[in-house]
């Protein structure tokens, strides 16, 4: 897989930076001044306080593992903040039948001093020049501005949903299991949920491997951590002695009501039982009153193991936006659950996917993608984002068809729901 490390900046948007008296280049990772000067200005970016020099030196080993890229005023010295963010890594995404690499893009910030020099715009399509020249299919973030990226060709392909539960009134009527739950401590949370991760994320489209930091910071370990004794795991063990679950979690006692609410900070599963078995938990947990958690799949089984399915609360929303560069690496990547033989026109104003495309697939699953005259008869007709919307198999073609996202008969956008679409609703369970 590529190592984004060796991959250098953009030169079409360093000139147009530099033209602007801008300098974009990478920070350098054995540099401590440009290192701190970097969580700086993303901590700034996000709106969070400033890191203490205990939670500088404690990110500087996730940094070294990413491409940082900062934005620069011309001449400015050593160690100054940069005036706009971003890093990258290729990390493995899970699609229907296997794997691709995804050029992973976090920490976009551009400072409030600097808006409207077009820094964003910059920023972004460098990455996917980047990743692109680097030979990455796929490109993939997660946002939280959701109306900016489109312009790039990014669509929402991997929704979640948040589910708010009034646990008394929900109840509970779901399976007995042959396992049990246990109480575990942070150190060995962080352990499981990690584990556990890497299990489950080939289970379902959409997923993509961890990384120590994050589950260091969900168990209450990472330094900073505003209210690490708060945090609590317990662990689902089946028959064998085999860990197939495990939950993190913080109770908010509710003024007044000597009850408090769960806020599951992450919830992962190998099997069935041991989703079934930490629902239960939660949901007959003593003195709760509302179960809170984000980051669940669609379909989560929930509102079938309760009582009262008027207790539970699912809202789905966007979270894993995606976007395609390389269209037949991307789409011979993952297999597909009916035949089809199209002919996709994709357009793309940035480029990277713009061309006619014949995709076949057979009755076992794989496909033979190929480029076709542009002046050849197109099936479907759709823009880069539509057709990123549809690739991990959670977003239906005829649904965006009827919003007028991609053109082409009812039976057509049908065949591609059979095709594309999975059994399981995809995931993404983390932020990155």
């Amino acid at each position: 897989m590529t190592d984004a490390l060796t991959v250098p900046v953009d030169p079409v948007s360093a000139g147009r930076l530099a033209a602007k008296n801008l300098v974009y280049r990478l920070v350098d990772n054995g540099s401590d001044a440009d290192t701190e000067a970097f969580l700086r200005a993303e901590a700034r970016g996000f709106l969070d306080a400033d890191p203490t020099p205990e939670q500088i030196a404690a990110d500087r080993a996730l940094l070294a593992t990413r491409r940082n890229v900062g934005v620069f005023e011309e001449n400015a010295p050593d160690g100054a903040f940069p005036v706009a963010t971003v890093n990258s890594w290729v990390t493995p995404l899970t699609v229907p039948g296997g794997e691709v690499g995804m050029w992973a893009i976090s920490a976009v910030t551009v400072s409030g001093t600097h808006r409207r020099r077009g820094i964003a715009r910059n920023l972004l399509e460098g990455e996917l020049r980047a990743a692109a020249g680097a030979g990455v299919a796929v490109a993939g973030l997660t946002v939280s501005e959701a109306t900016i990226y489109e312009r790039y060709g990014f669509a929402s392909a991997i929704p979640a949903a948040k589910v708010s539960i009034d646990a008394p009134r929900a109840g509970w009527n779901g399976p007995a299991t042959d396992g049990r739950v246990e109480y575990v401590e942070r150190e060995t949370l962080q352990k499981d949920l990690s584990a556990l991760h890497e299990q489950a994320r080939t289970q379902r489209s959409g997923q993509i491997a961890g990384w120590d930091a994050r589950w260091e910071r969900i168990a209450g370990l990472s330094v900073g951590h505003t209210a690490p004794r708060a945090v609590r795991g317990v662990r689902y063990v089946d028959a064998d002695g085999a860990v197939r679950g495990a939950m993190a979690y913080t109770l908010k006692e509710v003024a007044g009501s000597f009850r408090a609410d769960m806020e599951i900070h992450h919830l992962t599963s190998t099997t069935t039982d041991a989703l079934a078995a930490l629902w239960r938990f939660a949901l007959q947990h003593d003195l709760v009153s509302k179960v809170v958690v984000d980051l669940r799949p669609t379909d989560d089984p929930i509102t079938w193991l309760v009582t009262d399915q008027r207790g539970v609360d699912l809202t789905p929303h966007d979270h894993g936006w995606l976007r395609l560069l390389d269209v037949p690496a991307a789409l011979s990547a993952r297999t597909y659950r009916a035949p089809l033989d199209v002919v996709f026109r994709v357009e793309d104003p940035l480029g990277f996917a713009e061309g006619s495309w014949r995709l076949t697939s057979g009755a076992d699953g794989t496909a033979d993608v190929t480029r076709v005259d542009d002046g050849a008869e197109a099936d479907v007709i759709l823009g880069v984002g539509a057709l990123s919307s549809i690739y991990a198999g959670g977003v239906s073609a005829v649904r965006l068809r009827a919003a007028g996202r991609l053109h082409a008969s009812t039976e057509t956008a049908a065949a591609l729901d059979d095709a594309f679409r999975t059994a399981d609703a995809p995931l993404l369970g983390i932020w990155y």
